[in-house]
């Protein structure tokens, strides 16, 4: 009888509840449910919706029952950095604020007058992006250090939502290092940093790996929904969940594509050493204690706010085909600029830079569309370079993992810019990560190896090469 797993994936645009089986050695997946996700001003700030959200999570967990299947477990990933604060008495002392928030503006760099910058990286490995933990909570101290004070409980969101399920707590391990808090070395919150930025140490639980089993569902919960099932950390960090779908990691780049480009390799130790502070890599925590050395960078962020400026009358398939009619246009904006994090008008954004840099104006939506996605491939270009240049070899191959792999145009670009071989596949990779590290908890997959060489035999990659077309 086939064993079912349930994967919740909450990116910041949409969710889905995919189940996975196995069944004659490859795995099967089913999305059940698929919902929207945006951020909502609440309070002057922000925040995602997490009351929807857990109401969406529901709805997912009792189609499945409608379907006659009671999956044996549940694992929930969502997006990094950002948590909740809970009181003594698990009510909820803060909204879940958004890392797109303004709020942590100017809070690095009052960080580092406590603590300097080397010292910082050199302990966590973690870049310097202005929204991490690090900093919100700092801000948090800034405006309200009573609430910071009062807090019992400190959980990132898919935590949070692990604990509305089972009534437990906990602070799983990829997750928690993207806090910017956690000793690369020790694997555990750094409490020499917490104490000199005066952040309450106390409101941290215990960090638990992925795989763990932190128990089965609320009685109430049960009683709703008709069954009951055990409640499995994966990877709760979506990009460590994807990393685990990446069919081969040996010689190879990862590109884990969506509203974010997560671009590196997977290692087997913290590299924190100046040339990858100088390259703002980050040392971000993996299965089986395994690093994830990587860059992040914008991604398709930046094409869905200009469909979203264009007033969505263009789908993503039209505004590639747009961009392919545009072959002779070419300007490149720097897609890690601040300026494309959060601007009123992305399309006005892009047009301004291109001005300052006196490069072509990109007029068209389809200029529009060629100018994001070669400002992409070249950012990513760069980052390998990178890679190459702090590992002091070469590496032939790059995986792009996630929805952004169905973009062939951009797989292409990403094959001519960089002269290699470009591998796109799988498609749900969060979501797959998420479900065989579920399975390794229940005893179904044993290793990371027979894990990757499971997906490998169950989903399509398509391979690029090197192609130039004229113009």
């Amino acid at each position: 009888m086939s064993r079912y797993s349930l994967a919740v994936d909450i990116g910041a645009s949409s969710g889905r509840l995919i189940l996975g089986h196995l069944a004659n050695g490859k795995l099967n997946l089913n999305e059940i449910h698929r919902f929207e996700n945006k951020i909502v001003k609440k309070n002057e700030h922000f925040c995602w919706d997490i009351e929807a959200l857990f109401q969406e999570i529901k709805t997912g967990i009792k189609k499945c029952n409608e379907l006659g299947i009671k999956p044996d477990s549940i694992g929930i990933d969502t997006w990094a950095v950002d948590y909740v604060l809970l009181d003594e008495h698990d009510n909820l002392l803060t909204d879940a604020v958004a890392y797109r928030d303004p709020r942590t503006d100017g809070m690095m760099e009052e960080v580092f007058k406590i603590i300097p910058k080397e010292k910082l990286y050199f302990e966590t490995g973690i870049q310097f992006q202005k929204f991490n933990t690090i900093y919100q909570l700092f801000a948090l101290k800034q405006t309200s250090p009573e609430v910071l004070q009062k807090a019992k409980s400190f959980l990132m969101i898919p935590e949070y939502f692990s604990f509305l399920l089972t009534g437990k707590k906990a602070n799983e391990y990829t997750n928690a290092t993207s806090t910017q808090l956690v000793n690369a070395f020790t694997k555990n919150w750094d409490h020499e940093l917490l104490e000199k930025l005066g952040i309450n140490k106390q409101m941290f639980h215990e960090i638990l790996p992925p795989k763990t089993v932190l128990g089965t569902l609320s009685k109430e919960l049960v009683e709703e929904f008709g069954f009951d099932m055990k409640v499995v950390l994966p990877a709760t960090h979506d990009t460590g969940s994807a990393v685990i779908s990446v069919p081969e990691v040996e010689d190879s780049v990862y590109i884990s594509s969506g509203t974010w480009s997560l671009i590196g390799v997977e290692n087997r130790f913290p590299i924190c050493v100046p040339q990858a502070l100088k390259y703002n890599f980050t040392n971000e925590g993996g299965i089986d204690y395994r690093y994830r050395f990587l860059k992040n960078i914008m991604g398709l962020w930046m094409i869905q706010e200009v469909k979203r400026n264009y007033h969505d009358q263009y789908s993503f398939a039209e505004l590639v085909k747009l961009a392919e009619n545009e072959k002779q246009f070419k300007s490149i904006v720097n897609v890690d600029d601040d300026r494309f994090l959060k601007p009123d008008n992305m399309i006005d954004e892009i047009q301004k830079y291109c001005q300052e840099t006196n490069q072509p104006i990109p007029q068209t939506p389809g200029q529009m569309a060629k100018c994001v996605y070669d400002s992409l491939a070249e950012s990513y270009k760069l980052a390998i370079n990178e890679i190459e240049e702090i590992f002091e070899k070469k590496f032939p191959r790059i995986n792009v993992i996630g929805g952004g792999c169905q973009n062939e145009m951009l797989n292409q670009m990403i094959a001519n810019v960089t002269n290699k071989e470009v591998c796109a596949g799988p498609i749900e990779a969060t979501a797959i990560g998420n479900i065989v590290a579920q399975f390794m908890a229940l005893g179904e997959i044993h290793t990371i190896q027979e894990a990757r060489t499971t997906i490998k035999d169950s989903f399509e990659v398509k391979t690029y090469k090197q192609h130039f077309v004229r113009g």
